[in-house]
């Protein structure tokens, strides 16, 4: 049995589980699975082991921190790590070894965490699925013959295959939420702001959000709670009072008006069945637990689709422009040849995407003021086979997620059932800014409901 973080979180506080003990079978697990998911670049068994023991100590003593003592994660290979080198999965940095932790690293080391090692990624959380790279990509657990989303790829297929029991993500067009929704996990890309980006390597100073993946709503709550906070050093970082995540997160959906873009799936760009079924079922179960659900329209897909990709690419051309004039074959092909494409975009046309980015955002203002929540769907169907993934397969269809970046709304990716070839769908769910925790507590509320948490990929057993 591999345990949420919330049942793992409770056995260590009651001393029937050792955080040592889980470290070490998860690593085992890790090992061994890896060759077959990719999910690590590195593993960090020293590191591990000291932070169990560590873990340990305190819950002999009964001074454990909280709900993350003990508790094996690992990061993302964007998230800058003391001593442990940190690529982005790229040769450019293929020998950067950073001298501190990011924050998020450090937030979650604080609180106990046990850091099992570095996942993989896309290149610069861009450039994916790369083959020529000195790391392959990430394969997915229900069928490693299939892709596994989004760049936080690696973390999405770790927790799959239970090798971990959460793990950092970042989503600058929705790479928390495409691998969650494809690999059957739950994702959440908080509001922008909410949670430190120091430390991690950046892709979109105006997009890049931070956030956890982790099997159940519940232990995402738990994760970001550890995130959270204002951090003067990081100039996005939103000066507010630290939100309570947790305290509500059993409070139901009783009340809450859930407004479905049913365009966006349906007629912008229409899903697969699985999909489709999947969404029907996220809203006919929330609102049999007493919500009101009801359609709602918004500016076409697309439209938020040109502005989003075309504000990331040119901000991407920024951050990499001077390694691009130092270091341009050290790139993959892929990421190298977006970020050629992204060299002509003219101020201009970054302007005007500017100035449509407002009017998406505030035509979504004015949609969510009778609504607390939205419902759409996360990706277009069930993972692709990733050899189908081409170079510039990330736009050949509107992407579900990318809506989201632009309004720096929370987003939350729930399984909602399984479709074609028995591969997880997953539906969105989306609130107001700084509104988390309905977010959260709608998610947690529709898991409770269903069955779909039971099921775990087949080299999970």
């Amino acid at each position: 049995m591999i345990p949420t973080i919330a049942e793992a979180a409770k056995l260590i506080a009651d001393k029937k589980l050792s955080p040592v003990e889980l470290t070490k079978d998860r690593l085992a697990r890790a090992e061994a699975l890896n060759p077959e998911i990719h999910a690590f670049i590195r593993f960090t068994p020293e590191i591990a082991l000291k932070q169990a023991q560590a873990a340990e100590a305190r819950q002999m003593a009964g001074t454990l921190k909280g709900p993350l003592d003990g508790i094996p994660i690992a990061h993302k290979d964007i998230y800058e790590t003391a001593g442990v080198t940190t690529t982005g999965h790229s040769r450019v940095l293929e020998n950067h070894v950073p001298k501190a932790d990011s924050a998020a690293v450090g937030a979650w080391a604080e609180a106990g965490a046990v850091m099992l090692g570095k996942l993989a990624t896309h290149e610069f959380a861009w450039g994916g699925p790369s083959f020529d790279l000195p790391w392959p990509p990430a394969r997915n657990p229900w069928n490693t013959a299939h892709f596994t989303g989004g760049s936080s790829s690696g973390t999405g297929a770790a927790v799959a295959a239970g090798v971990i029991l959460g793990g950092t993500g970042s989503d600058t067009g929705g790479s928390i939420r495409g691998p969650a929704s494809l690999c059957g996990t739950a994702g959440i890309k908080p509001t922008y702001g909410l949670c430190s980006r120091v430390g991690v390597l950046p892709l979109s100073h105006s997009l890049d959000t931070v956030g956890p993946l982790a099997w159940t709503v519940e232990d995402c709550a738990l994760l970001l709670d550890a995130l959270t906070g204002h951090d003067p050093a990081d100039p996005s970082s939103a000066n507010r009072p630290k939100p309570d995540l947790l305290s509500g997160l059993n409070g139901g959906v009783r009340g809450l008006r859930i407004g479905v873009v049913r365009h966006f799936h349906e007629k912008d760009c229409p899903v697969s069945p699985g999909m489709t079924a999947g969404i029907t079922h996220v809203a006919e179960t929330l609102e049999g637990l007493g919500a009101t659900v009801a359609e709602v329209t918004l500016p076409p897909l697309a439209d938020f689709n040109a502005a989003g990709w075309l504000i990331l690419a040119a901000d991407a051309f920024a951050v990499h422009e001077p390694w691009l004039r130092t270091k341009y074959r050290a790139y993959g092909e892929i990421l190298r040849e977006r970020l050629a494409l992204a060299g002509i975009i003219s101020a201009a046309d970054y302007l005007q995407a500017q100035r449509r980015r407002r009017e998406l955002c505030d035509a979504v203002a004015k949609a969510m003021q009778d609504c607390d929540l939205l419902l759409t769907a996360a990706q277009p169907g069930e993972a692709r086979r990733i050899e189908e993934m081409g170079k510039w397969s990330s736009f050949e269809v509107p992407n579900f997620t990318i809506p989201f970046n632009l309004t720096g709304q929370p987003a939350l990716t729930v399984c909602a059932g399984f479709g074609a070839n028995s591969l997880p769908v997953g539906a969105q769910l989306i609130g107001r800014p700084f509104e988390d925790a309905t977010v959260l507590r709608a998610g947690h509320a529709y898991e409770k409901a269903t069955t779909w948490r039971t099921r775990r990929p087949a080299m999970a057993a």
